[in-house]
């Protein structure tokens, strides 16, 4: 007699849907992206008990929904946005997963949101292997994709190349111009307008006429052609011409900064351009007017940006060259095999290391919550870690990691949130530019420290433990970024170490004189 076949478990999907207290991240992404704006239609499918749907109602967004268990019977409607968010995780069917892929798409006339669960390595042993996912112990099925698999899918059954904005989360466009400047704005660096260093009565008569033109310039890095600076025929009228208004803000700004503020716009578009060529580089047609005008102006010509940039990505291949720019780096903490870097500091590194890091986040999409970026010098890898209390806590805990072997997109993941000794933070005002609005609270710490001498080990002091260890033996005490004596310290022992402080003090002074 033949043995009888086990009965495919029945997966209740509906489970599946979360309950949540406030907008989704798929549709926070969109939110903070401009992507989903009021003037635009939102449509979730597959919304569960329609939390978003509810949530962005009464921010004013025209927003609809439809659930095939808990709101069937909602008409399926096209919308500029359709979010498609963890529901392809969630059916176990591969047919029925790929016609609600399809499905979605044909509803979208703008942007399709596609958010999935990706692999962490911490699965249950007692889940149960169904089909190409697990069965969880709520009965529900869960595909953890791969982020590059997940990647892979999306463009494989709607034949497009999706955008990654975030671990699971995809954003794809329709219009292929709007996908290509969305791409590039993800590599246009913040940067302020030139500060009024001088007085001129000229310029002080017609600064507000002026003030559209200098916030074009700053934004762009070049002048503005006819008709892209609204309300300009009153500038123009006066002026003659948009040079000759940069003529007047020249007579009180400085013109080295411009000039900074414009190749820091090529550097962007270059780390752009470089970055296509993984997947397939648009036509000059294919792009935004804007975009257009920004390469005719800083490069002449499409062909001559595109040159450049694949000179670029030649030598981003390079792990001598990447070593060298790493050590040389005047931005970030450099140890001897990684260069440390803040999230909000990559803009502003050598545009070498800004395409390395693009490597990397273009393909999978940089981790929840990034505080720094890690630049491995002997091996082709990139790290993400984070650190939620970064800018509260004046030692933070490692919290999570993500490394990505450049090689092969092979993604590793470290979750420290559980230990009891993680990995800690110390001068925190290195991984900054100085810009950063807490640098100098940071640097002040590091400096009390030094002086107390609580730097000097630094093998035993890179974990909560051996840091907390340090303090004790130096009767020292944390509040908020500032070092006190313990309240219960042995007296004769604070002695010895003001002693030993000041003597170090008086040393640091001479050294200083001297040099």
């Amino acid at each position: 007699m033949a043995a009888q076949l086990p009965e495919a478990p029945e997966i209740e999907r509906h489970r599946a849907a979360m309950v949540r207290t406030d907008i989704s991240k798929p549709v926070r992404l969109a939110i903070e992206s401009a992507i989903l704006n009021e003037e635009n239609t939102f449509f979730d499918y597959g919304c569960g008990q329609g939390g978003d749907v509810q949530r962005l109602l009464k921010q004013g967004y025209n927003s609809a929904g439809w659930d095939p268990h808990y709101q069937p019977n909602n008409p399926l409607i096209c919308a500029d946005i359709v979010n498609l968010g963890y529901i392809i995780n969630v059916i176990e069917d591969q047919a029925e997963r790929r016609e609600a892929l399809l499905k979605a798409w044909e509803l979208t006339q703008k942007v399709l949101i596609v958010a999935a669960q990706v692999l962490i390595d911490d699965r249950n042993s007692s889940q149960i292997a169904y089909g190409d996912g697990i069965v969880t112990r709520r009965n529900t099925f869960q595909k953890y994709y791969e982020q590059e698999e997940l990647k892979a899918y999306i463009d494989q059954v709607l034949e497009v190349d999706a955008i990654p904005v975030a671990l699971g989360i995809y954003f794809v466009f329709r219009d292929e111009a709007q996908a290509e400047s969305f791409r590039a704005s993800r590599f246009h660096s913040r940067i302020t307008t030139p500060r009024i260093r001088l007085s001129s009565k000229r310029f002080e008569d017609y600064q507000e006429l002026l003030a559209p033109l200098m916030a074009f310039i700053t934004e762009r890095g070049r002048l503005p052609y006819k008709g892209e600076l609204p309300q300009e025929s009153e500038l123009l009228l006066e002026f003659g011409s948009f040079r000759r208004g940069f003529q007047v803000i020249l007579q009180v700004t400085d013109q080295a900064e411009w000039d900074e503020i414009s190749d820091q716009r090529r550097q962007d578009i270059l780390v752009y351009l470089a970055l296509t060529q993984f997947s397939h580089r648009p036509k000059l047609s294919n792009l935004d007017h804007t975009l257009k005008n920004d390469i005719k102006a800083l490069f002449g010509s499409y062909k001559q940006a595109c040159a450049a940039a694949d000179l670029m990505l030649v030598s981003v291949g390079n792990s001598h060259l990447i070593a060298k720019c790493c050590q040389q780096s005047q931005i970030g903490k450099i140890l001897p095999r990684a260069l440390y870097v803040h999230i909000s500091a990559i803009e502003a590194l050598n545009p070498l290391l800004r395409l390395y890091e693009g490597c990397a986040s273009r393909t999978i999409g940089r981790m929840d919550g990034a505080t720094l970026v890690k630049f491995h010098t002997n091996l082709p890898k990139i790290s993400y870690l984070f650190y939620p209390h970064f800018d509260k806590e004046p030692h933070p805990a490692l919290h999570t990691s993500m490394q990505i072997d450049l090689r092969d997109l092979q993604v590793v993941y470290r979750d420290y949130d559980q230990s009891p000794n993680p990995p800690i933070l110390h001068r925190k005002e290195t991984f900054v530019t100085p810009e950063y609005p807490l640098y100098e609270q940071f640097a002040k710490l590091t400096r009390q420290e030094e002086n107390w001498g609580l730097l000097d080990q630094t093998s035993s002091i890179g974990t909560r433990q051996g840091w907390q260890n340090c303090l004790t033996e130096h009767c020292a005490e944390l509040r908020g970024h500032r070092l006190y004596w313990q309240k219960d310290a042995d007296p004769y022992r604070v002695k010895v170490l003001r002693a030993a402080r000041n003597r170090r003090s008086k040393r640091q002074k001479s050294f200083n004189t001297s040099h």
